[in-house]
């Protein structure tokens, strides 16, 4: 099976060696996106509703450049580093994504690189 790096300047560079994300077939697997602000690599300040909103607009970015939307991420991983912020995670989910939801896990960690304190990969399928 082949694979396609997915890469847009409209979405944070690796700060790693790994892709924003690959397509496999029609499946494309995002690496997790902190808030990094694409133009300047810097993490983004504010409270954790601004945090998350940036982490969604990047894998807007991401998907829109695999071909595709959130409306067609089947799977949704969220790492925060303080599970107080949850339901202000989850309010800004819901700005972006509409039913049927997809499949998400949240989790709770340690930290994250860059001091953030959310952090989301995800599962698209393409049609």
């Amino acid at each position: 099976m082949s694979r396609t790096i997915i890469s847009t300047n409209n979405a944070p560079t690796a700060i790693g060696p790994y892709s924003q994300a690959v397509r496999a077939g029609n499946t494309v697997y995002f690496s997790g996106q902190i808030p990094l602000d694409p133009a300047t690599g810097s993490l983004v300040e504010g409270d954790i509703s601004t945090q998350t909103r940036r982490v969604f607009n990047n894998l807007v970015a991401v998907a829109e450049t695999a071909g595709g939307s959130l409306a067609q991420i089947v799977r949704v991983g969220i790492y925060v580093t303080d599970l107080a912020n949850f339901a202000a995670v989850n309010a800004v989910m819901g700005e972006y994504f509409q039913q049927p939801y997809p499949a998400r896990s949240t989790i709770e960690v340690s930290g994250l690189p860059k001091g953030a304190q959310v952090e989301v990969d995800a599962v698209m399928v393409l049609d």
